[in-house]
């Protein structure tokens, strides 16, 4: 029918489908650890380069979307290094305008609910402010679980495989930084 692909054309075929299924979710934990859309888009691009590098080597050890993780989370961390500012790294809500960005435009971007009361919505979309810079406030060890954990959805051992911290730092570290968000939100709790 056809002669056989040649293993680079289907090392090409298998790492593009590679980039199809994970690319949104490698680019939104990038952009929730940096804040910065542009920088997160080069760094997806980055982490994607070194993940193509790397892929004869990937021995199936953990899951490949837990290496293609721990990849990006190193190009973040790197990046912050570069930045200088590790400790007081800034987190963009989706629901503010970007850079150059009319607030008319920002709201286009969201859809609002239509089946909630606008108080509602406006209360909601208040609250998830508040905890987003809540979690923005963090240290950045405790930042990195609390993404990969609430925000990703990565389980304990996925976090400990992409930190390459033991299941126990992993677990005092989210529990640490869950007692900080409760601390810096009970005001905003305690009014609703």
């Amino acid at each position: 029918m056809g002669e056989p692909l040649p293993d680079n054309t289907e090392r090409i075929l298998t790492f593009d489908a590679l980039v199809a299924a994970y690319e949104k979710k490698i680019f939104n934990v990038i952009y929730r650890f940096l804040g910065d859309y542009e920088e997160a888009a080069d760094l997806t691009q980055e982490t994607f380069i070194s993940a193509y590098k790397g892929f004869d080597r990937f021995r199936g050890d953990s899951k490949v979307y837990t290496w293609l993780y721990q990849i990006a989370i190193n190009h973040c961390r790197n990046r912050l290094r570069q930045r200088g500012r590790a400790r007081a790294m800034q987190i963009e809500s989706l629901d503010q305008p970007l850079h150059g960005e009319d607030e008319d435009r920002s709201l286009r971007r969201e859809v609002p609910d239509l089946t909630h009361a606008p108080q509602t919505v406006l209360e909601e979309k208040e609250m998830r402010q508040k905890i987003l810079q809540a979690v923005e406030s963090l240290p950045q060890e405790y930042r990195e679980v609390m993404i990969l954990r609430e925000i990703q959805g990565l389980s304990y051992n996925e976090i400990a495989d992409v930190t390459r911290l033991s299941l126990d730092n992993v677990k005092t570290r989210l529990s640490r930084a869950r007692a900080m968000l409760r601390r810096k939100l009970e005001p905003y709790y305690r009014e609703g």
